[in-house]
Parts: C-alpha cells; structure tokens; sequence
C-alpha cells in the first residue's frame, strides 16, 4: 500500500511541473522536445523497452531509421498480404515516408485529416476495413514496454483499435523511463483535452473461462519500432 500511494504522489508531481509545449506537426519534421539524453543512457531504455514489449507479446521490429522503418513495414505488409493500411499523422516524423514505401510495394493507403461529425461514421468503417493500423505514439515506457499514443483529428484513437494489427513507432528522444515522467512530459493541459491510450502488448481478455484470448477487443498483432535517426 505504501508503494501505491508513492506511485500516486509521483503521478501527482508529474502532473503538476510545466510541460514542454507540443511539437509542431509532422510535416515539419521537427525534433521532440524532451532534452536529448546521452547515448549510453538512451542504449539503456531501448534495451529495457524492447525486453519489456516482447514480456508481454509484443514483436519488436528494432531501432531503425525512418527509411529503414517504412522499408520493414512494407516488407510487413507484404508478408500478412495486407490490402489496405492505414496511416495516422506523425508526431515529430513525417508519415509520408511510410505512405510512399507501402504505395510502392502495392499497398492501398486510407489517409486521415479533420472531419466533420457527418464524416467520421464512415471514415470508421474504412477503418475497419484496414489490414494494418500505422501510428506514432507521443511516448514510450521502458518499464512496462508500454506506448503512450495521443488521439488527434488525424491520428484518431480508433487507428489502434480497429485494425487487426497494429504498428506503433516512436522516436528515441520521447523514451522515457516510467509512467510519471511520460505524464510529466505530456503535461496536464495535453492529458486533459485529447485521448490518451495507454498500448501495452496486443489486445487481450481472460473473461472467457479465465483463458486469454488475444485479439478481443482491438488488434491482434501489435508490433513496435524505435525510430534513431542517424544522424541523431
């Protein structure tokens, strides 16, 4: 119990410190916020990431530049034979680069941008009918293996949910070590005004005679990537 209430008071202080302001789009390409940490302190989280994602069914596709990342997905698509992807817009990269590698390798692409109420039912249904669900979270965990994704008009909730398989991708600077500093770095305002789910490993339930059954209630096949661009 006292380590629960040490948890909550840490949350609490997280919350409360001033966050660093929102990144531009993706379109600008812009670098994450969070102060650069050294190499060596960085090499430790991607390990301890990557241990903790596998631990709870997750496939780690590696640390991989953004070219490198959209060659793999699209390799990915290939592989599950997948017809129709969809794309969220990116957090600090820009999405087309996994648009154009999975257009050349035969993929159709559904593309979100802001919709009006009279839109989104059938924007839903479009994806619902995607193979694969492509985002890029705001943060990763490296305790827990856990992603930390924003909704937006253009990176909508439902991309991790609905498709069967789900790729999710984050940038090497937004790794943070545990829950409170992901929150602490998403800030109050961010928290209280979008979405935020909280990804840690596939879908899963045991409320089937106390077996678990992946798959349930959203994707199946949840695999993640570190984006390391080489020249960071």
């Amino acid at each position: 119990m006292a380590e629960f209430h040490k948890l909550i008071a840490r949350l609490k202080t997280a919350l409360e410190s001033p966050a660093p302001s929102e990144p531009h789009a993706a379109s600008s390409n812009s670098a994450a916020s969070m102060p650069i940490a050294p190499s060596a302190q960085r090499v430790e989280l991607v390990s301890g990431f990557a241990r903790e994602f596998e631990a709870v069914r997750g496939s780690f596709l590696g640390v991989l530049s953004p070219e490198e990342a959209a060659a793999r997905i699209a390799s990915l698509a290939r592989e599950v034979g997948a017809r129709l992807v969809a794309v969220g817009e990116g957090v600090t990269l820009d999405a087309a680069v996994f648009t154009h590698a999975l257009q050349e390798g035969g993929c159709a692409v559904e593309r979100f941008g802001k919709l009006d109420d009279g839109e989104r039912p059938a924007a839903l249904e479009r994806l619902a009918r995607c193979d694969i669900g492509i985002a890029e979270a705001h943060y990763a965990i490296a305790s827990t293996g856990t992603f930390a994704v924003v909704g937006a008009p253009a990176r909508p909730n439902s991309l991790t949910l609905l498709p069967p398989i789900s790729v999710i991708v984050v940038h090497v600077e937004r790794l943070v070590l545990d829950l409170a500093q992901a929150l602490g770095a998403l800030g109050p305002d961010l928290v209280s005004a979008h979405r935020l789910s909280l990804i840690t490993g596939p879908s899963r339930t045991a409320d089937i005679e106390k077996r678990i059954v992946l798959g349930v209630h959203g994707p199946k096949t949840l695999y993640g990537a570190i984006i390391w661009p080489r020249n960071g």
